[in-house]
């Protein structure tokens, strides 16, 4: 043998050897490819009803949120209604009762001092009236 023929041999058995990892990677490539289309196969078949799913729960919430929408507004109508009458009751009512109550207080603070013995008015010489009693009427700031 020549070593033409021995670098022809090396040649043919690194090309062999070549094609063979060649082979097994494209054999391999070919397994990874036909996994990932069954998994997307199966993701597909997944997706779908979730999607579908999904949509439902969307418009079940839209329309619960429109159901909340409304019971707001009744709410806010509600409350200016009770603001309204709240008002109303305060103007026609809040007067007259202050007027019955001080009326009351007087009535009751004269017909007690009737009814208080004459010695509680009778002056002592030299006691003194309780400072919430002496001096006139005061006013602030005008020393």
């Amino acid at each position: 043998m020549s070593g033409g023929e021995v670098a022809g041999i090396l040649v043919a058995v690194f090309w062999a050897i070549l094609v063979s990892f060649i082979a097994l990677v494209l054999v391999r490539l070919a397994q990874t490819l036909k996994a990932a289309t069954k998994l997307v196969a199966e993701v597909t078949e997944q997706a779908v009803p979730l999607l579908a799913d999904a949509s439902a729960t969307v418009r079940s919430a839209n329309s619960q949120l429109a159901r909340v929408d409304s019971i707001a507004a009744d709410v806010q109508e509600v409350t200016a209604n009770a603001s309204a009458l709240s008002s109303t009751v305060s103007t026609a009512f809040g007067g007259p009762l202050v007027k019955v109550a001080a009326f009351s207080y007087g009535v009751r603070r004269a017909m007690g001092r009737r009814t208080e013995p004459d010695q509680a008015r009778t002056v002592i010489v030299g006691k003194q009236l309780p400072s919430a009693r002496r001096g006139g009427r005061r006013t602030r700031g005008k020393g």
